[in-house]
């Protein structure tokens, strides 16, 4: 009995001192890219590193995990590069970490990164070359003669 206390003592203690959102959320995330149209060619940049690509949108790619934003850029022939910012947020799983776990689990899930996520979808629009992003419609031309 002695030993069976002891064991479940160590169980308890791995886990409190491994990180929540490490193993719930994981260090890494898929990133889902659309666009419209489709068919564009994104990069996921990191600190000014490119990280990942999507050669032909809708199309995702995983990345590591950490408390870096992410710009994607897109790009697409006939339209201008369209950017969007993807923050590093707080994971669920942390707020209870840091409640049950207290500070050690919530530094190891710092440390790797799985205390962090990002939007799992991003939809960008790319605005074709010539318009002005926002600009209303040029009103129809009027074709034929005028009636007074």
């Amino acid at each position: 009995m002695k030993t069976a206390g002891m064991a479940l003592v160590a169980v308890i203690a791995a886990t409190g001192l491994s990180g929540c959102s490490s193993v719930i959320e994981g260090t890494s995330q898929e990133i889902l890219v659309n666009t419209n149209p489709s068919g564009a060619n994104c990069e996921f940049v990191r600190e000014g590193n490119v990280i990942a690509r999507v050669t032909q949108t809708p199309g995702g790619a995983t990345i590591k995990k950490t408390k870096h934003d992410i710009t994607l850029k897109c790009q697409k022939d006939g339209y201008q590069e369209a950017t969007y910012l993807n923050h590093s947020g707080a994971a669920g799983a942390t707020f209870g970490n840091i409640i049950l776990g207290g500070g050690i689990g919530w530094a190891i899930d710092s440390a790797s990164g799985a205390d962090n996520k990002y939007d799992g979808v991003v939809n960008i629009t790319l605005v074709p070359n010539g318009a002005a992003p926002g600009a209303a419609p040029k009103p129809a031309a009027v074709v034929g003669p005028l009636i007074n």
